[in-house]
């Protein structure tokens, strides 16, 4: 890896206020970076056993995927979010609405006669 590279670890290694070390502790991060990426140990819910699962819900990736919390190595260390451009306009004009002339017979829906 190159000098300038922003997964090259760091030379220190101190913990965050939970105990655990914090992404940027460990690699250079981007300065955009969210908090959620650089604190691994804000991310709960992690280490269910397969054993406790009901077994109708189980599968064969139980065991490996989620089985261990995120760590300092596991996290990003650079966000690329995505623009709301689209999304945002969307909001405002409204989805799309089909106008055209509709050919089909309306369907009774009280038949008394």
């Amino acid at each position: 890896m190159s000098s300038g590279d922003s997964a090259t670890p760091a030379t220190s290694v101190a913990k965050s206020s939970h105990g655990t070390e914090k992404t940027s502790d460990v690699y250079s991060v981007d300065p955009k970076l969210p908090e959620r990426f650089n604190n691994p140990d804000w991310f709960e819910g992690y280490g269910v056993k397969a054993d406790k699962q009901h077994p109708m819900y189980r599968t064969t990736t139980a065991s490996t995927y989620g089985a261990r919390p995120p760590c300092a190595h596991t996290m990003p260390t650079k966000f690329r979010g995505k623009s709301q451009k689209f999304s945002e306009h969307l909001g405002r004009a409204g989805m799309y609405r089909n106008d055209s002339l509709h050919t089909t017979v309306d369907k009774k829906y009280c038949d008394k006669t």
